[in-house]
């Protein structure tokens, strides 16, 4: 896709215990603060992957007016990543990233004692808002300078990462990329890759009364998914089993009618070995089954290793994918964030007051830890 980019210039703006590091709080409020604010601005304009614009938009004022200079790279039409840097160098060492798109469907913000309810609290606008107060507050105590460190918000992490996708046509790198989603406030060793996968039966439609007339493609299907169910897929000792999920079947017309037609579509949390040689599997087992069967894969990606060299941290290793590997570069990737993945996609999604609080912290530790490092630039 062509790049369109479109640059908005600004005038310059002027305790809790993390492992086994104290910090102070700096956002002592339970009910306003401007990073409460920002994260509730976040929430309540809608952003479900493909309408992103609102909070774009939001994003776009909201950083000019901190005083960065704002760029918005076009991936679709009203569909814009938003990339935001001190001053004219954009070109920085450390990335700060996290994606603005939730699942549908929108449910609107509210505030319960200490939590903060609401689609997308969690994933990941609980990361946005923490980042940007991050950034903002290191800037302000001149702890970061120009050249540094750069903010990024991109559309479509749920739905393929276009977006991050096409964050590599920038012509950008960086030595450090910090990725934000939820992770519990501990900082990721890694997550599992994945793959997809659909299976298709075609069979011949007839009169359930005479079965001799057709062929089931419903059958056909089910004996593929039973082999599939007892494969031994490879694992890892540090990203644990590979795991088959089938998520959707579907298939004929009526009762009555012998089906013509079904197919499965479902995905492998890949733990261990290459989707390669899992789609080489896959596809075996279903064929031995039944010749007739059809396997099409949509993606693969293997386990996602993640950097962790900080101090501090309590470590993980997730079950979720990310925008991590859609990102090229030889730059160092840490996965850091408030809430907890078992909180987002749900219809209980919702984030302590005091988890967005110290994770701006761990922000913080992190780009600083990050700008610690020798320079490569």
């Amino acid at each position: 896709m062509k790049l369109n980019s479109i640059v908005f210039s600004a005038a310059a703006a002027a305790a809790f215990n993390l492992g086994n590091v104290q910090f102070p709080f700096s956002h002592e409020s339970l009910e306003s603060s401007p990073l409460l604010d920002l994260h509730k601005s976040l929430v309540e304009r809608p952003s479900i992957t493909g309408s992103e614009k609102h909070v774009t938009d939001f994003l776009k004022a909201y950083l000019q007016d901190a005083g960065f200079t704002v760029e918005a790279q076009s991936v679709a039409k009203n569909r814009d990543n938003i990339l935001a840097y001190y001053n004219n160098t954009r070109n920085t060492r450390v990335l700060v990233t996290s994606h603005i798109d939730t699942v549908p469907p929108f449910w609107p913000y509210e505030r319960r004692g200490d939590e903060i309810w609401g689609r997308g609290t969690v994933d990941a606008k609980g990361s946005v808002a923490a980042q940007i107060i991050a950034v903002e507050e290191l800037f302000e105590k001149k702890k970061v300078s120009e050249g540094d460190v750069a903010l990024l918000f991109v559309v479509g992490e749920e739905t393929g990462g276009p977006g991050m996708g096409n964050v590599n046509d920038l012509g950008l790198s960086w030595e450090s990329v910090i990725f934000g989603e939820p992770t519990e406030l501990k900082l990721a060793r890694g997550h599992k890759g994945g793959l997809g996968f659909t299976i298709k039966a075609n069979g011949k439609a007839g009169h359930s009364g005479y079965p001799e007339t057709g062929s089931n493609a419903i059958d056909s299907l089910v004996r593929g998914l039973a082999a599939l169910q007892k494969v031994e897929l490879p694992g890892s000792k540090e990203f644990g089993n590979t795991t088959l999920n089938v998520g959707r079947i579907e298939g004929g017309v009526a009762g009555n009618v012998i089906p013509a037609n079904a197919y499965a579509t479902g995905g492998v949390r890949v733990a261990g070995g290459t989707p390669e040689g899992i789609r080489d599997l896959i596809r075996r087992v279903v064929e031995e089954s039944d010749p007739s069967l059809v396997v099409e894969f949509s993606y693969g990606i293997g386990p996602v290793p993640t950097d962790y060299d900080v101090d501090g941290f309590e470590t993980v290793v997730l079950n979720y994918g990310t925008d991590i590997p859609r990102l090229k570069g030889s730059h160092k990737r840490y996965l850091y964030g408030p809430g907890s993945i078992l909180e987002a996609h749900s219809a209980h999604e919702h984030l302590r007051v005091s988890d967005l609080q110290k994770a701006v912290e761990g922000y913080k530790k992190l780009i600083s830890h990050a700008l610690d490092q020798p320079s490569e630039l």
